[in-house]
C-alpha cells in the first residue's frame, strides 16, 4: 500500500518535514539542496525507520493504476502492450526507494519503509532531500555517496554484466547533502541511455515520461513529490527525468534484492523477508534493441521570449530614435535647406533685348514677345499621340513625323517643340486642350530688313546671346540684365500660391544706333550683288564713309547673310568680309607712296620720269600694267595711268624705311578703331625684313595686305586734308529714359599735310578723267577723285596666287569731299581690271549716296594740270 505525503494527511518523508494541514509534510523535490518544509508541518519521518500503520496513521489504499489507453499523458512512444500481462502488484508491498548504505544512520534520508508502511517523499528540516525506494527497485538516477553501485547476479542474470562502480566514483557527502550533479552526471554518462537491460521485464515498459505522465494524471496539480509507488506499479521501473534509464539496480546496505527473474516480485520480498526469493529458470537473452533517441518535450520559456523580443524592439527603436535625433536635432538645418532647395526654384526673368537701328532710327533688329512651346510626352496617351502630333504640326508649321517622334519619347518629361512662336499662334494652340502642353513667355529677335547689312548686324542664338556682327560686339549693352524670381513650386512645377516670392526686376537692354543709312546700304548692297553675279566673282564689298567724321554709311557684302534664316546659311556667310577679309590692294596703294614722296619733297606732281615698261628689282624683273615704249611721264600722269614702274622710281627716292612709316601712319598693320565688329589689321611686314623685290612691290600695293575698311580709311584721310579719323560704326545709344546718347567722335591723327593731301586729290581727279584708268567712275556734274586697283590675289586655301582682286576707291566732290566709296571684287572671272569691274559699282553707289544725302555739285571745274612731259 502506498502512502504519500501529498495534500492529504499522511506521513511525510524526510527528517523534520512538516505535514500538510495537520499531516506529515511532503517535501517538494528540487534538483539539489535541502528539502523544503511542508505546509503546516506534522510529524517527520526519520531516515530508515519502520513505521507501521496505526490508528493514528491508518494505511491508505493503493491508488488505482490508470488505464494507459485512457491516460491523456500516455505518449505514443515507449509503451509495450506486454505490460498489460504483468502480474498484479501486492498492495502490501513495500514501496521502492533509494537508500544509502549504512541503513538508518544514513544522513541522506533515503530509507526503506517497512513491509506495510507506505513510502513517502519529503525533506527533513535539517537533512538532505531524500528519495525512498524499495529493495527490489532498480536504481534510477543518482547513487549513494558512500556506497558503490552494485549489481547482483540475481538482479539481472540474463543481462550484460556491468562493472560495479566503486566509492571512488562518487563523492562523499555529509548529512543533509544530496549527491552532486557531477556524480550523477558521471553515473548517467556511464550508463547506457535509452536502453533497457536485457532479461528484465522493464524492457517492455514505456520509455521516457510516459509512465510519469500516467501517474501525473492522478496526482493533484502542483509540484507534488513523486515516489516510485506513485507509478502504475513496481514493475514499471524507476521514473527518470526526461528519459528512462534502465541500468542495474543498486542494492542497499544489508538488504538483498528481492526481485524474481522475469520481473515478478515475490510477496516475501515485498514484505521485506531476509531470504532470497526462489529463482526461476534462466531464459535465453533477448537480442538488444536499437537505442531510440529520447523525445524531449520542452516548452519554451515565455519570459525568455518576451525578454528577447523586448531587447530586439529596444534595439530597433533605438536606431529609429537615433536617426530621428540626427535628422531633427543635429542635421535639421541641412535637411531644411535640402527641402527648401527642392521646393524653391529660381526663375530667370528675361530682359528685353535692345534694338539695332540705322542712323535715322529705322529698325534693323528688334525684339518682340514670343512663346516657347514644350510638352510632357509621358502625359500624352498613346492612343492620342497621332491626333496631338497633327494638331501641333498644323499650328507650329512643323513636320508631323518630327512632332510624333518627340511625343514618343515617354521616358522624358520635357520636349521642346518650337521656339519664337507668335503669341497669337500659341494662344490658339492652347485652346485646343492639348494635354501636358505649356507655353513659356520669351522674346524673339526679328530683322525687318532681312539680309540688309546682315553680316554687319549679326544674329542672336537660341540662348539669347549675340553670335556675330553687332549683336555679338555689343551684346552686353543690348542684352541688358535678366531679372530673378524665387518661387516655390510643387511636384509638377506648378507654383504654390500664398508663398513667399522674391523678385528682381529685369533691366532691359539699350538700343544701339548705327551710322548705317538704310537707303545707302540698300543701294550699295544691290549694286555689288549685281556686279558679283555679272563678273562671276567669288565675293564683293562696298563701303561708304562720311569724310568729315569717318561714319560708315554703308558696309555691304555680296553674298549677304539673311538674318531671318541664318541657321540655313553657310558659315562663310557669317563673316563681315568688308572688315575681316584681307587682300593685296594693288594700285590703290600708290597714293601712300605718292604721299610719302610728296611729303618728303623728293618729287612733286610735275616731276618727269623716264618710264620703261619694266624694271629690274633685285633678282626679279617687274613689268608695267601694260606694255609700252619708254616714255617721259610726269608724276601726275604716272598716277593717272597707274604706272608701276614710275611708282617704283618714286619710292626709290625716299627709301623703304620712309615708305614703311607712311604705311603705318595710314593704319596698315593695325586694327581700325571705332568698334567695327570682326575688323582685322591686315599684314605689314617690317621694312627690315623686306626682300629685294618686296621693297619695290610694296610701292604699288603688292606684298602687303589690308582690308576694305583700312583702304577706305586711307582715302578718307586724303579727302579730309590729311587728317585720319578712326572709322565709326556706332552713332550712339539710348539710355533707360530713351534719351539718345551720341557715341564719342573717332580719334583723329594728322598723317600728311593739307597741301600734300590736295596735291594727291588733284592727281586722283586726273585718274578719273579721259586720260586715266577710272573713266567709268566719273559722275556727270560732280568732280570725282579716285584710283583703280588690280592686284594678284593670294588664295589662302591653295597656298598660292590665284586670280585677281579688282578695286576702285574715290571721293566726291573732289574739291569739297563729302563721301568716300570703295568697291572690291574678289577673283572675278569676266575681266579682272579694277577700272573695268569696280569703277561702275563706285559710280552707282556714289551717285545714289550723293542724292540721298542731298549733296549738291560744287559747280567748279577741275583746274588745268600738266599731264604729259613737254606740255
Amino acid at each position: 500500500m502506498r502512502e504519500s505525503g501529498g495534500r492529504g494527511q499522511g506521513p511525510g518523508r524526510g527528517a523534520g518535514g512538516a505535514g500538510s494541514q495537520g499531516g506529515p509534510g511532503a517535501a517538494r523535490r528540487t534538483p539539489a539542496g535541502p528539502g523544503r518544509a511542508g505546509r503546516q508541518g506534522g510529524a517527520s519521518r526519520s531516515d530508515g525507520g519502520d513505521r507501521s500503520a496505526s490508528s493514528e496513521n491508518p494505511p491508505r489504499a493503493p491508488r488505482k493504476r490508470p488505464d494507459p489507453d485512457l491516460d491523456p499523458f500516455d505518449l505514443p512512444f515507449g509503451r509495450d502492450d506486454g505490460a498489460q500481462n504483468r502480474p498484479p502488484q501486492d498492495s502490501g508491498g513495500e514501496s521502492r526507494g533509494r537508500s544509502r548504505q549504512g541503513g538508518a544512520d544514513d544522513s541522506r534520508g533515503r530509507s526503506r519503509g517497512g513491509d506495510d508502511e507506505p513510502r513517502a517523499r519529503g525533506r527533513g528540516d535539517d537533512g538532505p532531500r531524500s528519495r525512498a525506494r524499495g529493495d527490489d527497485e532498480p536504481r534510477a538516477r543518482g547513487r549513494g555517496d558512500d556506497g558503490p553501485r552494485a549489481r547482483s547476479r540475481e538482479d539481472a542474470p540474463d543481462g550484460p554484466r556491468r562493472r560495479p562502480r566503486g566509492d571512488g566514483e562518487r563523492t562523499s557527502q555529509g548529512p543533509g547533502d544530496r549527491p552532486s550533479r557531477s556524480a550523477q552526471s558521471r553515473d548517467e554518462g556511464q550508463r547506457p541511455r535509452g536502453r533497457v537491460p536485457q532479461g528484465r521485464e522493464d524492457a517492455d515498459r514505456p520509455r521516457g515520461r510516459a509512465s510519469q505522465g500516467r501517474d501525473d494524471a492522478d496526482r493533484p496539480k502542483g509540484r507534488a513529490p513523486q515516489g516510485r509507488d506513485e507509478r502504475a506499479g513496481a514493475d514499471d521501473g524507476p521514473l527518470r527525468r526526461g528519459r528512462q534509464e534502465d541500468g542495474p539496480t543498486r542494492r542497499a546496505a544489508g538488504v538483498r534484492p528481492e526481485t524474481v527473474r522475469g520481473g515478478r516480485e515475490s510477496a516475501t520480498a515485498r514484505r521485506g523477508a531476509d531470504g532470497p526469493p526462489p529463482r526461476g529458470p534462466r531464459r535465453p537473452p533477448t537480442p538488444p534493441r536499437p537505442p531510440r533517441p529520447p523525445l524531449v518535450l520542452r516548452l519554451g520559456s515565455p519570459r525568455r521570449r518576451i525578454n528577447i523580443g523586448l531587447i530586439g524592439m529596444t534595439f530597433v527603436l533605438s536606431i529609429f530614435a537615433g536617426r530621428l535625433i540626427q535628422m531633427q536635432g543635429l542635421d535639421s538645418k541641412v535637411y531644411q535647406e535640402a527641402a527648401a532647395g527642392q521646393r524653391q526654384h529660381t526663375q530667370d526673368i528675361p530682359a528685353k533685348r535692345g534694338s539695332i537701328t540705322d542712323v535715322n532710327g529705322h529698325a534693323l533688329a528688334v525684339t518682340v514677345e514670343a512663346r516657347e512651346i514644350s510638352i510632357d510626352p509621358s502625359k500624352v496617351p498613346a492612343a492620342a499621340r497621332a491626333n496631338v502630333a497633327a494638331i501641333l504640326a498644323r499650328h507650329l508649321g512643323k513636320n508631323e513625323q518630327e512632332i510624333a517622334a518627340k511625343l514618343a519619347r515617354t521616358s522624358t518629361r520635357y520636349q521642346l517643340l518650337a521656339r519664337d512662336v507668335d503669341p497669337v499662334v500659341a494662344s490658339r494652340l492652347l485652346q485646343d486642350r492639348v494635354p501636358a502642353l505649356s507655353a513659356k513667355e520669351t522674346y524673339r529677335r526679328l530683322y525687318p530688313a532681312g539680309d540688309l547689312a546682315g553680316s554687319l548686324i549679326g544674329f542672336v542664338g537660341d540662348e539669347g546671346g549675340g553670335l556675330g556682327g553687332m549683336e555679338q560686339a555689343r551684346n552686353k549693352l543690348l542684352a541688358g540684365r535678366d531679372g530673378k524670381q524665387r518661387v516655390e513650386t510643387g511636384r509638377d512645377g506648378q507654383l504654390i500660391p500664398m508663398t513667399a516670392r522674391t523678385r528682381t526686376a529685369p533691366e532691359d537692354g539699350q538700343d544701339v544706333r548705327l551710322t548705317i543709312d538704310r537707303d545707302i546700304q540698300w543701294a550699295a548692297q544691290k549694286s555689288i550683288t549685281d556686279q558679283v553675279r555679272k563678273a562671276g566673282a567669288a565675293s564683293g564689298t562696298v563701303i561708304v564713309m562720311d569724310v568729315r567724321n569717318a561714319h560708315i554709311l554703308a558696309m555691304a557684302n555680296a553674298p549677304e547673310l539673311d538674318l531671318n534664316n541664318w541657321r540655313k546659311a553657310p558659315a562663310a556667310a557669317y563673316v563681315n568680309k568688308a572688315a575681316s577679309d584681307v587682300f593685296e590692294p594693288g594700285s590703290t596703294n600708290k597714293v601712300i607712296t605718292a604721299a610719302a614722296a610728296l611729303e618728303a619733297g623728293a618729287v612733286d606732281p610735275d616731276t618727269v620720269f623716264q618710264v620703261p615698261d619694266n624694271i629690274k628689282c633685285a633678282d626679279r624683273v617687274l613689268r608695267d600694267a601694260h606694255p609700252h615704249k619708254p616714255e617721259s611721264m610726269t608724276f601726275r600722269q604716272a598716277m593717272a595711268q597707274s604706272s608701276n614702274v614710275a611708282t617704283i622710281m618714286a619710292a626709290r627716292k625716299i627709301g623703304s624705311e620712309r615708305l614703311y612709316r607712311m604705311l603705318k601712319a595710314f593704319g596698315f598693320g593695325a586694327v581700325p578703331g571705332g568698334g567695327v565688329p570682326s575688323a582685322e589689321g591686315g599684314l605689314l611686314p617690317d621694312y627690315r625684313k623686306w626682300s629685294g623685290s618686296q621693297s619695290c612691290t610694296v610701292a604699288y600695293g603688292q606684298g602687303v595686305s589690308v582690308t576694305a575698311l583700312q583702304m577706305a580709311s586711307v582715302y578718307q584721310t586724303i579727302a579730309n586734308g590729311g587728317v585720319k579719323i578712326e572709322p565709326q560704326i556706332v552713332a550712339g545709344t539710348t539710355d533707360a529714359s530713351d534719351r539718345f546718347v551720341p557715341a564719342p567722335a573717332g580719334k583723329q591723327t594728322k598723317v600728311v599735310s593739307e597741301t600734300t593731301a590736295k596735291e594727291i586729290a588733284t592727281m586722283l581727279e586726273s585718274a578719273v578723267s579721259a586720260e586715266g584708268t577710272g573713266e567709268l567712275a566719273a559722275i556727270p556734274g560732280y568732280r570725282v577723285a579716285g584710283k583703280t586697283g588690280t592686284a594678284n590675289r593670294y588664295d589662302a586655301e591653295l597656298g598660292r596666287y590665284e586670280g585677281y582682286t579688282a578695286s576702285f576707291v574715290g571721293f566726291a566732290p573732289a574739291d569739297k569731299p563729302r563721301l568716300v566709296v570703295l568697291s572690291v571684287l574678289q577673283n572675278p572671272k569676266n575681266g579682272h581690271f579694277g577700272g573695268q569691274l569696280a569703277a561702275p559699282v563706285f559710280k552707282d553707289v556714289m551717285t545714289f549716296a550723293i542724292k540721298s544725302k542731298k549733296i549738291p555739285p560744287t559747280g567748279s571745274a577741275a583746274p588745268p594740270v600738266r599731264m604729259r612731259a613737254g606740255q
